[in-house]
């Protein structure tokens, strides 16, 4: 009896150390990979004699900047010129494949120009400090990172100083308080990895929310939008047209009726500026920017 005790006693331990050489090679082969990732040396570095960015309403300048992403045949960009005005709000537009994405991660530096120059305040991107540049700007990108944290947590990733109101605030000013609220344990509630437990709309929000916590003077908006309906994206847009006061704002977007009031609207088609102007102007030219609002009114 003593016998065949402690032998029932021993098969569930053993059985678990048969399994355990499974879980460590998987353990290895994950921290394999993590090293190696660590060990990568980035391609966008600082210089020796990098400049901080000091900037209230910068103004961001692209001088004959073109650039090819690797391996592919045709360029993303072929010598484009263009003017982001200081405190202004400026569109882009174009068909798909134009190169809006590209111009806007050229501005925190995601990709360094294959030929001409980025300047803010007539600096060269190069020749500032990552840290300081990407500290003045607050981006939503059509990629929105979502970390496996609290919803405060997700919001707060925009400024780790932020106080329990200005990110209750913010989360107000995203339209995203309410359905916050309604989660199991509110703003404490954990959001899964990536955001599974959010539609795409409410990951969304939680992004703007970040953006606006950030309070940068620099606003990149890339379909901040885009998963929202009629309804919250029009009371987004009053929450967009106060922070982008006194705000360098460059924004892309699909649905041509959130551009009309911008400052000024570039169309890009094939890598290059077609056309450029206010909405008004656009439409009365009667190109590209003109087939593609009234198209979007057709839809």
């Amino acid at each position: 009896m003593s016998f065949i005790t402690a032998f029932a006693l021993a098969f569930e331990p053993m059985r678990r150390l048969a399994k355990l050489n499974n879980t460590l090679q998987m353990g290895l082969g994950c921290a394999d990979r993590v090293f190696e990732m660590m060990d990568m040396e980035p391609t966008i570095k600082d210089r020796a004699d990098a400049k901080a960015l000091h900037a209230a309403q910068p103004e961001i300048r692209f001088e004959h900047v073109s650039f090819s992403y690797q391996d592919a045949e045709t360029p993303a960009l072929r010598g484009v010129s263009l003017s982001i005005p200081a405190g202004k709000v400026t569109a882009l537009v174009g068909p798909s494949g134009g190169g809006k994405s590209t111009i806007m991660n050229m501005i925190p530096r995601f990709y360094d120009v294959s030929e001409g120059r980025v300047l803010i305040d007539g600096v060269d991107l190069r020749d500032l400090s990552l840290q300081s540049l990407r500290r003045n700007i607050a981006m939503v990108s059509q990629d929105i990172a979502i970390f496996d944290d609290s919803a405060r947590a997700n919001i707060a990733y925009g400024r780790a100083d932020a106080t329990e109101e200005e990110i209750i605030a913010a989360a107000r000013a995203a339209e995203a308080d309410d359905f916050i609220r309604a989660m199991p344990d509110g703003y404490d509630t954990k959001l899964g990895e990536d955001g599974v437990k959010l539609s795409g709309g409410q990951r969304q929000r939680i992004a703007i929310a970040r953006a606006i916590l950030r309070n940068a003077p620099i606003l990149l908006l890339d379909e901040a939008t885009s998963a929202l309906d009629t309804g919250a994206e029009q009371a987004i847009q009053k929450s967009f047209s106060e922070l982008q006061k006194g705000r360098t704002t460059l924004v892309i977007a699909h649905r041509l009726s959130t551009v009309q009031n911008a400052d000024q609207i570039i169309v890009l088609d094939q890598g290059q500026v077609a056309e450029q102007g206010r909405h008004e102007d656009l439409i009365a030219l009667g190109g590209l920017y003109a087939r593609m609002y009234r198209a979007g009114l057709k839809e």
